[in-house]
Order: C-alpha cells, then structure tokens, then sequence
C-alpha cells in the first residue's frame, strides 16, 4: 500500500471518527432535554394529584411570635 493511499484511509477513519461522536453528542442532548420535559410533567401532575385530594393543604398556616 503506498503512503497516498494510507493517508487517504487515515483522514476518512478520522472523519468518520468525528461524525460518530457529533451524532452521539446530539443524541444526549435529545435525551437530556426530554429527561428535563419528563421530570416537569411528572411534577406539574404530582401536584394537581395532591390539590385534588387534599385542597386546603397548603393554603394556609400558622405563625407564632
């Protein structure tokens, strides 16, 4: 094999190298910004689920001096 074609082989091993890990760092920014959605949505319905159960939780309180 001569030193052209090697280095041809070389530089698209690194391209591809490269393409790999920006498609998987897009991957976990995918992922990330949907664990972030999933985690609010469960909290906005825990505390529906709670005010609808108990109304008055939370509504007022007591404070002694």
């Amino acid at each position: 094999m001569d030193i052209a074609a090697m280095s041809v082989v070389l530089n698209q091993s690194k391209v591809q190298q490269q393409v790999g890990i920006s498609v998987m760092k897009m991957a976990m920014g995918v992922e990330a910004t949907q664990g972030d959605s999933i985690t609010s949505l469960a909290g906005e319905s825990t505390k529906a689920m709670e005010s609808s159960i108990q109304p008055n939780l939370g509504s007022t309180f007591d404070v002694r001096v």
